[in-house]
């Protein structure tokens, strides 16, 4: 028996955007409930945050998610097992009032919400299922965990050492217990895919946020007779990055229509010929994108220079030069210094949201 397994959902995210919607819904629609139809999958379980919001839902994001993917499951037949995640409780300390039970109450029969932690069977295979931590249900999860005879694990953990998105890796957490005892834990919470010892966390199926960009992004099918993760690969995106360097690429037939109906941000690193970047800029405009942003290294414009030993203390990317002049390595120090002043030029530009 295979098990199709999503979370972090999201309904609803970035305040009901209708940009996210459409997103959300072609997933639904073109990728994952064809890919179930396929191959007959009539299971799915949800590691938490359905909703996005806490406190409300925007009842045009709810009407289309029950359109594109509630309704569906009843069509086609499919019941889907699901615990809250953190973003689908009201309050911080309980879980009692919570978004799943007032909202899917409507589809018990393709529904089962397991508010409180237990085991469940899918053709022999048992999964233990832990929703959200909070003060109030810590002891009874804790206590289950270091008792549950499942093989198998799933919540919605908050550990401490796991990228909660790339590149950035949480530094706190609860204690929930003796983890190491289970063949697999499987998380939803954090939206990147990332994997310590047994530990896997499997992260959202969709891009949400600039952060998201490049990071690719899966839902995963349990095989019950092996036991083992099928990550399958959803291959929509929403945002595109541009490292633009004009010294070592040519942009006179770039083509600029692969980012239509994407966030788009043009990273300049390298820009010699001000007519090939303005052409190319207008050519992006003419673009039906989402956004188009540019992010340019504005180094020239520096005042006097300090200089200690050739070294420009106002000057970084001057600097990462001659440390990389200096690293003794075989690598190509030229690509090694691009690299570099990519990674410089984009932390300039850094956005979490």
């Amino acid at each position: 028996m295979k098990v199709a397994i999503i979370n972090d959902t999201h309904c609803g995210a970035r305040n009901s955007s209708d940009i996210f919607m459409e997103y959300q819904g072609r997933f639904f629609e073109e990728i994952f409930l064809p890919y179930l139809k396929e191959h007959n999958i009539t299971r799915i379980l949800h590691l938490g945050d359905y909703y996005d919001h806490r406190r409300f839902i925007n009842f045009k994001a709810l009407n289309h998610n029950r359109k594109v993917f509630l309704d569906k499951l009843r069509s086609h037949h499919i019941h889907m097992d699901i615990f809250p995640g953190n973003h689908d409780v009201f309050y911080k300390n309980t879980n009692e009032l919570c978004s799943l039970k007032e909202l899917l109450g409507y589809y018990t029969d393709c529904i089962t919400i397991h508010m409180d932690p237990e085991v469940i069977t899918y053709d022999g295979l048992n999964i233990g299922l832990v929703p959200w931590i909070n003060s109030t249900n810590y002891a009874r999860c804790v206590e289950f965990i270091n008792k549950c005879k499942a093989p198998i694990l799933a919540g919605h953990f908050e550990l401490e050492g796991f990228e909660m998105s790339r590149g950035i890796v949480n530094t706190h957490g609860q204690d929930v217990g003796n983890l190491d005892r289970f063949e697999a834990v499987i998380s939803g919470h954090f939206h990147t895919k990332s994997s310590q010892g047994n530990i896997h966390y499997l992260g959202s199926q969709f891009e949400m946020f600039w952060n998201d960009c490049g990071d690719p992004k899966y839902f995963h099918i349990l095989d019950t007779e092996t036991r083992e993760f099928e990550p399958i690969l959803n291959p929509l995106t929403l945002y595109d990055k541009i490292m633009y360097n004009d010294t070592n690429q040519s942009y006179d037939n770039y083509d600029v229509f692969q980012h239509e109906n994407r966030f788009v941000k043009v990273i300049v690193v390298e820009k010699t010929d001000m007519y090939s970047f303005d052409r190319f800029i207008d050519r992006l405009q003419d673009v039906k994108t989402h956004e188009l942003k540019i992010a340019e290294n504005f180094d020239e414009f520096v005042g006097s220079n300090v200089e200690d030993e050739s070294v420009s203390l106002e000057d970084t990317t001057e600097m990462l030069d001659s440390y990389v002049d200096a690293t003794d390595t075989e690598l190509d120090k030229d690509r090694l210094k691009g690299v570099m002043r990519e990674l410089y030029v984009e932390a300039q530009n850094l956005e979490i949201v």
